[in-house]
């Protein structure tokens, strides 16, 4: 896999965006009956906004457990081994369609399981993140499904309590700004 170019966060016709693959890892972050997730948004369409967990793309030489521990670093400021991760407790192909480009990920979740909740740091944030990351809320398992924005992956809840020791394989799905099609 070659890295991404960087983004411009240009808007570009919807058939002539770019696309890239990678593998990623992610972090369903729980606590006292919550998750912690990301407010992301897409610069391209000013107003977007959706809820993730935090995660990304794996470097190089790093195993997904690796990648999840360095991304908690980076997007929330917390520092974690790899043994606190539960899992992977679910895989997912993803497709993402911003405005600018089409992202396509395999994703292995893990669960981080914390004794008390946290205020993050964007400290460890990269330029990108900077742009588009615009908060952070910690959301009570049983409202995710009635926030205004849409929280991806739509199953994230049935990761919040305890995790029944099962890898979950959730398939394809779309989640996108911009729709691929």
């Amino acid at each position: 896999m070659e890295p991404p170019a960087r983004r411009t966060f240009r808007v570009v016709p919807a058939h002539l965006r770019p696309e890239h693959s990678r593998r990623a890892s992610r972090v369903i972050v729980v606590s006292e009956g919550a998750v912690l997730l990301l407010a992301d948004t897409d610069p391209g369409l000013p107003g977007s906004r959706w809820w993730v967990t935090p995660g990304g793309g794996i470097d190089p030489g790093e195993t997904e457990r690796d990648a999840a521990v360095r991304e908690v670093a980076e997007e929330l400021g917390l520092m974690v081994s790899a043994s606190q991760l539960l899992g992977p407790v679910a895989l997912r192909e993803i497709v993402h369609g911003y405005s600018d480009r089409i992202l396509r990920q395999h994703e292995t979740f893990f669960v981080l399981p914390l004794a008390e909740r946290f205020e993050p740091s964007q400290d460890g944030h990269t330029p990108d993140e900077l742009l588009t990351l615009a908060g952070w809320a910690w959301i009570e398992a049983d409202e995710l499904d009635q926030q205004v924005e849409p929280v991806w992956p739509s199953w994230l809840a049935r990761f919040t309590g305890d995790w029944d020791g099962v890898v979950h394989d959730f398939g394809a799905a779309e989640e996108s700004t911009v729709p691929v099609e």
